[in-house]
């Protein structure tokens, strides 16, 4: 079992996330998926998570992720989303 610490508790909490895009449209494919498993693995790093495993569907994304217990779920998952929203719509904004 791997057990991580705080300076005052050892921890092992694991959460499986599911989240999708609005409507549930297809939108996650081909480079946007290779890009985006990168963006993930620092997102979460920079927030002291781990990915444990995950899987990105064409409409959806399956995460287990290791969250310390100072942050909150919602507080993680907001976070990915957000930044991982802002990357998407910066790096692939179409000009006209």
């Amino acid at each position: 079992m791997d057990e991580d610490s705080l300076s005052h508790s050892t921890w092992d909490c694991k959460y499986h996330v599911v989240f999708s895009s609005k409507y549930r449209t297809k939108r996650l494919y081909g480079d946007l998926r290779k890009e985006l498993r990168e963006v993930f693995l620092t997102l979460s790093k920079q927030k002291g998570c781990r990915i444990e495993e995950g899987h990105l569907m064409p409409d959806h994304v399956h995460m287990l992720i290791a969250i310390p217990p100072k942050y909150s779920v919602a507080h993680i998952v907001g976070f990915l989303k957000g930044k991982t929203a802002l990357y998407v719509a910066n790096r692939y904004s179409e000009e006209a």
